[in-house]
């Protein structure tokens, strides 16, 4: 049973956010929580995920701000290429009607992922003004959009963050079979180009596990960040080259 949940700080607009630390842990209903309210600003967004956290929250919900301990990351050294995938992608890269394009609909993936079925969920917490955010956080240079397109016609994709070398992804959505996990795989290769060695997941889902994403502890992220977002940010464009880094050529 859930023990009774401790005061919840209201952040005022512009007010500092808590230290992690205080979020709510597993003995509460929400663990990870840490705050509620204050806005959804650019420089409110680059603070909070200079410090790990994040906003989540549902249509008629404040802003609700989180930092779950442990945290699910995919190490991009450690991303598992299963033999069938490793066909797919290949095919991908071998056709010229497929390309990845980095940053050129945003919003129609935002719109996408919010757009996405969900299993046992109704509705989404991506709500109006998460992409309005999310969209004023893009034209700052912030949030970036993977994209998998076949024919001229965008079939899937993920949106995330990038502060330096941190990056944070948060959702993904799939019109055709693999399309999401082929912009996850090319976000993986431009990573490991361009030495961005974890990217946020956030939380634990099967299918991340199942690619070799893994739980690391608060303390971890927190210090993984500190130091990636203070590096100089690499250059959000994808070469078909950098898929060598997960298909080498074959003798």
């Amino acid at each position: 049973m859930a023990k009774p949940q401790p005061p919840l700080p209201w952040l005022a607009p512009g007010q500092a956010f808590p230290q992690v630390s205080r979020a709510w842990n597993h003995q509460t209903g929400a663990p990870g929580l840490l705050a509620a309210g204050g806005t959804l600003d650019v420089d409110t967004l680059l603070d909070a995920y200079s410090h790990g956290i994040f906003p989540w929250f549902s249509a008629g919900q404040p802003v609700l701000w989180w930092s779950p301990d442990p945290r699910m990351v995919l190490p991009v050294a450690e991303f598992r290429l299963h033999r069938s995938f490793e066909k797919t992608l290949r095919a991908f890269r071998a056709d010229t009607r497929c390309e990845i394009r980095v940053d050129h609909d945003f919003s129609a993936v935002m719109q996408a992922c919010a757009e996405a079925p969900r299993v046992g969920q109704s509705g989404t917490w991506i709500v109006p003004d998460m992409r309005a955010a999310y969209g004023e956080l893009h034209r700052a240079g912030h949030a970036h959009s993977w994209e998998t397109w076949i024919d001229g016609e965008l079939v899937g994709g993920l949106y995330g963050v990038g502060i330096g070398r941190a990056v944070f992804g948060e959702s993904m959505f799939s019109r055709a079979s693999n399309a999401s996990k082929i912009a996850l795989a090319a976000l993986v290769a431009w990573s490991l180009e361009n030495g961005v060695s974890l990217i946020d997941c956030q939380q634990n889902t099967a299918h991340l596990a199942s690619l070799g994403a893994r739980e690391i502890t608060r303390t971890d992220f927190a210090n993984h960040v500190a130091v990636a977002r203070d590096q100089s940010a690499p250059r959000w464009k994808f070469e078909p080259l950098y898929w060598n880094h997960l298909l080498m050529p074959k003798a």
